[in-house]
C-alpha cells in the first residue's frame, strides 16, 4: 500500500523561506562589491542555499506528509530540522555578512544570560529530543498540526542554538580550543544516540498512532520504529564525526594563520618588548627630566 506523498505548499512557510533567501542573497552580493577585503565566497552562498533547501525538504516536500504516516520519515524530518539545516545555514555566514548585526547579537547574548551559554544549548538539544519522543507527545505531534508546529519550532531552535556555539563565525561563550568542542559534542550526541539505539532495539512498538497506520512500504509498526531509531543513531554518529573533522581543520587553519602573524610581526611578548625598547615616551611611563625628583605616585606624599 502506498502512502500519501503530496506536497505541503503552506503559504506562510514558502513566503518565510523566500524572504530568508532574498535577504541573504542581497547581503551576500552587497559584500562582494566595492573594496571589501574579505568578501564571502561562493561556497558560503551554496551552503546557505543547501540549508534552506533542507528546510524546504522538511517542511514542504512529501517528507512532511509522509512523516504523519511513517515514523521513519518523521525521524528524517527531525534530523533535517535539528542538524542538517542549522549546520549548513550557519556555515553560510561569515563575520563580514554578520557585521551589521554582530554587536546586537552580543548584546542579546549578554541580556539572556544562561540561555546563551553552551550548557543551556546542550541541555536544550538533548531534552528536546527526549521530550518529544515520549510516546504521548510523539503521537500528539503526528495527530495535531498545532502540536506538530510546536515540535518543529523546538527542534529548529534547539539545533540552531547548539550548532551556533560550534560553527558561528563570531565569538560565543564556548571555548573552541583543545578538547572542549569534542566534549561539547560527545556529551550531546551520545545521549541522543542512546535514544536512537533504544528505539532501534525496543521489543515492542510504543507509538500508538503509528500502530494504527497501514503497513506502508511493507513496514510493520515495529520495523518502522526500528528504522527510525537507526536513522537517529547513525545520523548522530555521522554528523559528530564530520563536525569534529571540520573543527580540527579549522583549528589547524587558525594555528597556521597565527604562526604566519608571529613570523611576520613576532609574538605578543616580542612586540611588547620592542615597544619598551624603542626610544621615546611609552604609554604608562612618566618621563622625568634629569636632576628633578620623581613625581609622587597616587596616594603617596611628595618624593624626597
Amino acid at each position: 500500500m502506498s502512502p500519501d506523498a503530496s506536497w505541503n505548499f503552506a503559504p506562510g512557510i514558502l513566503i518565510g523561506l523566500a524572504v530568508y533567501v532574498g535577504v541573504y542573497v542581497w547581503r551576500w552580493r552587497d559584500c562582494r562589491v566595492g573594496s571589501e577585503p574579505h568578501p564571502p565566497s561562493r561556497w558560503r552562498l551554496a551552503s546557505f542555499l543547501l540549508g534552506v533547501t533542507a528546510l524546504f525538504a522538511a517542511l514542504v516536500s512529501p517528507i512532511d506528509i509522509l512523516g504523519e504516516q511513517i515514523i521513519s520519515m518523521h525521524m528524517v524530518q527531525h534530523v533535517l530540522l535539528l542538524d542538517i539545516a542549522p549546520v549548513l545555514i550557519i556555515l553560510g555566514f561569515t563575520k563580514v555578512l554578520l557585521r551589521p548585526a554582530t554587536r546586537r547579537i552580543h548584546w542579546v547574548e549578554r541580556r539572556v544570560g544562561f540561555i546563551a551559554s553552551p550548557l543551556f544549548a546542550i541541555l536544550f538539544y538533548t531534552l528536546a529530543m527526549w521530550f518529544w519522543h515520549v510516546p504521548a507527545l510523539y503521537d500528539a505531534a503526528a495527530e495535531n498540526s498545532t502540536v506538530h508546529l510546536a515540535e518543529h519550532l523546538t527542534f529548529g531552535t534547539a539545533g540552531f542554538l547548539y550548532w551556533w556555539h560550534l560553527l558561528s563565525p563570531v565569538s560565543t561563550r564556548l571555548r573552541r580550543e583543545g578538547m572542549t568542542p569534542i566534549v561539547y559534542m560527545a556529551s550531546t550526541k551520545a545521549t541522543v544516540g542512546l535514544l536512537g539505539i533504544a528505539m532501534t532495539f525496543a521489543p515492542v512498538a510504543v507509538y500508538d498512532y503509528y500502530k494504527e497506520q497501514p503497513e506502508y512500504w511493507g513496514l510493520s509498526p515495529l520495523s518502522d520504529q526500528a528504522m527510525a531509531g537507526a536513522i537517529m543513531a547513525i545520523e548522530q554518529a555521522l554528523v559528530m564525526g564530520i563536525a569534529i573533522a571540520y573543527l580540527f581543520m579549522r583549528m589547524l587553519d587558525e594555528s597556521e594563520k597565527r604562526d604566519q602573524r608571529e613570523e611576520r610581526y613576532g609574538t605578543p611578548e616580542e612586540r611588547a618588548a620592542k615597544v619598551q625598547a624603542a626610544p621615546g615616551p611609552h604609554p604608562g611611563v612618566i618621563e622625568v627630566p634629569k636632576g628633578q625628583p620623581a613625581p609622587a605616585r597616587p596616594g603617596e606624599g611628595p618624593a624626597a
